[in-house]
């Protein structure tokens, strides 16, 4: 069976080799992780992320909706909520946190904007 169609991208989160974690600045050596359709220069699109035991994201701010669906592991937001395999969460634009995980996770990652009302 072939994965190539026009139009579409087939990434297997097992295979392919997942990149270092800077999306925050530096390289953080304890994260990495497997861009689909993420874009650089919108900040828009998919990614596959992957976070060892007792690795923490830098804060930040989101300039758009950050979505995320936990595969596997846990993870813990900066106010203490643990999230873990199943649980979808969503930040609006605007917001502001970070995470850790002590077992180590691996999550999908959606980055977007809403439309702008007309």
């Amino acid at each position: 069976m072939s994965d190539e169609r026009p139009g579409r991208t087939v990434v297997n989160i097992h295979a392919t080799p997942f990149r270092e974690y800077d999306m925050e600045g530096p390289v953080q050596p304890e994260m990495s992780w497997l861009p689909v359709s993420y874009d650089d220069t919108t900040g828009q699109g998919s990614y596959v992320m992957r976070m060892e035991p007792g690795a923490v994201t830098i804060a930040h701010d989101h300039a758009g909706m950050e979505e995320f669906l936990i595969l596997e592991g846990e993870l813990i937001d900066d106010d203490g909520t643990t999230f873990g395999p199943g649980d979808f969460v969503s930040y609006e634009g605007g917001t502001h946190h970070n995470s850790r995980t002590e077992t180590g996770c691996l999550i999908a990652v959606f980055e977007w904007r809403r439309p702008d009302p007309a």
